[in-house]
């Protein structure tokens, strides 16, 4: 069966969500609706390191890879959600080759990278240590997300860096960098995010993007993106409420 990373690098088309529910219930029931792939926000939520070793496992009953999006560069950060048995990690904020150099380094073991070796979940707690550092560097996903000025302009730099799998535009942020946020930067902000995806497309890596709907997929993937996260759990949640109760009360009766 095709990894969730070779899917990734193979451009294959991905949707997963952002979890920010700091539950496992709520990861199951998010598991269990047809992702390719989660994304566990620790930058975002109120959710603490030792609770997302659980909302893996929660991620693993359907056997749904569960990435995280770490606060920061931290390289304590990164290695403390990959022993957890993450998937992958989502680095926010990567504005420079240095910093995206960085990430690789933390992700993967030598001779690639820096990251230590520890008897963590990922290991089966030191169980399974041999096979895990055999398959790690080759399964993990190592995402970085682009967000800034500074990193669109650096963005060939960047993507020049071995180690990174996936380029992931974060257009939230990017806006407000760029100042191209409300109807007026739209074309701007749209600009920025094609200019990023052509760069990373010639340079055959995969590109990723944040949409708060599906409305737009279609045209972003025909741009070049094929990894996508969609709006979050809770953005879902409180979608579909406010849908059935606009529905109850329209109802004729």
């Amino acid at each position: 069966m095709i990894s969730f990373r070779q899917k990734c690098l193979q451009h294959e088309r991905v949707v997963g969500t952002f979890a920010s529910i700091p539950h496992p219930v709520a990861i199951e029931v998010t598991a269990a609706a047809g992702l390719n792939f989660l994304c566990i926000d620790w930058e975002h939520s109120q959710i603490s390191r030792e609770r997302i070793e659980d909302l893996i496992r929660a991620a693993d009953v359907h056997q749904v890879p569960a990435m995280v999006r770490v606060p920061g560069h931290t390289p304590e950060w990164i290695a403390s959600v990959l022993d957890a048995g993450a998937a992958g990690v989502l680095v926010p904020r990567v504005s420079t080759a240095a910093q995206a150099e960085a990430a690789v380094q933390a992700t993967r073991y030598p001779p690639i990278g820096e990251r230590g070796v520890g008897p963590g979940r990922a290991a089966a707690y030191g169980y399974r240590i041999p096979n895990y550092l055999q398959a790690a560097n080759e399964d993990l996903v190592l995402a970085i997300q682009v967000e800034t000025a500074e990193g669109l302009a650096n963005i060939e730099a960047i993507v020049a860096v071995e180690g990174i799998d996936v380029i992931f535009i974060g257009p939230g942020d990017l806006s407000v960098s760029i100042d191209a946020t409300g109807p007026s930067g739209t074309e701007k902000l749209e600009a920025a995010i094609r200019k990023i995806t052509s760069t990373v497309r010639a340079a055959g890596r995969t590109v990723g993007i944040f949409r708060p709907s599906p409305d737009d997929v279609g045209k972003w993937a025909q741009a070049g993106v094929s990894f996508f996260l969609l709006a979050s759990d809770t953005m879902f949640l409180g979608a579909s409420i406010a849908a059935g109760v606009a529905a109850a009360h329209a109802a004729e009766g």
